[in-house]
């Protein structure tokens, strides 16, 4: 039976030892390493590979740059031919750590020095914590925020406090006033929520969560069916989420006619990643940014990322542990800092705007923006990524839990059926609820 697209997969290995026994780690490096996965070899990517094989030079690293795959993976860990080292979805890790598939890093961290709490955000290492292990080595953190389109906002005498998540009724009018219409299909809407894709998102800043303590889905919660009901206001503000869906999908989101070129947004939810799209277009964009509040009026953040793990069975553990860590070393990501640097300057299309690079790693966050961060020339893009920057630190994590992908599925079909009307918000969350349980009771029962 599949879970979301991750099978389940009794293993005698549960509780973070081998087929043949617990793996120990040593710093007698074996010569190889086998690594799936690693699909990230632009210029951040292909600098920190080069980084790590300087480093390593007695390990011959060879890299399956083919796209994670989650039948692929369990299949092959049921044939015992799996890499050294593969890299997932965040939300995959405790699913395969409660099926006993991956390796605990605990005592590889432990054994180059590495202090969880120093080297990456807490909510980052709350991602691959399961058990209270640490499961995977993670990387990238991508926060999202409201992205303002400030001529938009002007147009219609707002401001970014027109976003203040405190005020629901403030954002519900705000994206009805720039909302324009023709008929029932809309031209320009004042705001994008991604209220299916960052569903989760809104749970939390509406003081829910999908996961609790234990690891259990939550996805019920009562403060996520006021998350959803607010959802509902904002698309309905709007023309509907029907509408407003089939308007936003035909966004030129990566070209010359991005919504905020064409001024066809007011504002919406994007991670830090987009700022870097929008560089080519510094002349002809006026972009802000603005926090989500939580239900304490606090700016907060969350995103998933990848992060490497090591499977049970693993011929080089001792190895993958070491170019793990390397990889994701502060002077890695200070070699794709100057990586990146390199290409700004050599593409004048970028406009000289180097974004950062949001690492997991609040030291090398901080690193590389203070080498190679510059005032750019343009305020709203030096106010946005400054904006980014501020809110990484204030970080949640969405949880860890076996359930993994089967609850992020369960909770993205019930909140579209919501606020496509086909189910109340509460009924739609407690049959999701009700699935996850399943998933979860499933795999955390191989344990």
């Amino acid at each position: 039976m599949a879970i979301g697209g991750v099978a389940v997969l009794a293993m005698t290995g549960c509780g973070g030892g081998s087929a043949s026994g617990p793996v120990s780690f040593s710093d007698e490096l074996e010569e190889t390493v086998q690594v799936w996965g690693f699909e990230n070899a632009d210029d951040v990517g292909q600098s920190r590979l080069d980084h790590a094989a300087a480093a390593l030079d007695e390990v011959d690293v060879e890299v399956d740059a083919a796209a994670f795959d989650a039948q692929r993976f369990t299949a092959q860990a049921a044939s015992g031919d799996l890499p050294d080292v593969v890299q997932m979805d965040r939300n995959f890790v405790a699913t395969y750590a409660a099926q006993g598939l991956i390796v605990p890093l605990d005592e590889c961290l432990a054994l180059h020095d590495v202090d969880a709490d120093e080297q990456w955000y807490p909510q980052v290492a709350a991602d691959v914590t399961w058990d209270d292990q640490m499961w995977g080595v993670p990387q990238f953190y991508q926060p999202p925020l409201v992205l303002l389109n400030e001529r938009v906002l002007a147009q219609a005498g707002l401001d970014a406090s027109a976003f203040d998540t405190t005020d629901l009724d403030g954002i519900v009018a705000a994206a009805e006033q720039m909302t324009v219409l023709e008929g029932s299909t809309p031209t320009r809407i004042g705001f994008d929520p991604q209220g299916v894709s960052k569903a989760a998102l809104w749970m939390l800043a509406f003081g829910g969560s999908i996961v609790d303590d234990e690891g259990m889905p939550a996805l019920d919660d009562p403060a996520n069916v006021e998350a959803i009901e607010f959802l509902q206001r904002v698309y309905d503000a709007q023309g509907g989420y029907a509408e407003v869906r089939s308007f936003v999908d035909a966004f030129d989101l990566f070209g010359d006619g991005n919504p905020y070129v064409t001024d066809q947004v007011g504002a919406a939810v994007f991670d830090q990643w987009y700022v870097n799209v929008l560089t080519p277009y510094a002349d002809q964009v006026q972009i802000g940014a603005t926090p989500l509040l939580d239900a304490e009026g606090s700016p907060f953040t969350a995103g998933s990322g990848q992060a490497f793990v090591i499977p049970i069975g693993a011929e080089h553990p001792s190895a993958a542990c070491a170019w793990m860590l390397e990889l994701t070393s502060q002077d890695a990501w200070l070699a794709a800092g100057q990586a990146r640097a390199d290409t700004t300057a050599a593409e004048p299309e970028r406009n000289g705007i180097n974004a950062g690079i949001f690492t997991g790693s609040p030291a090398a966050d901080e690193a590389v923006r203070d080498q190679f961060v510059q005032a750019t020339g343009y305020p709203g893009f030096d106010a946005t990524i400054q904006a980014y920057y501020d809110v990484a630190a204030d970080g949640v994590s969405f949880g860890a839990t076996p359930a993994g992908q089967q609850l992020q599925s369960e909770l993205q079909d019930a909140v579209l059926s919501s606020l496509l009307g086909e189910a109340t918000p509460e009924d739609a969350l407690a049959d999701a609820q009700d699935a996850a349980m399943r998933a979860y009771e499933q795999v955390a029962g191989t344990s």
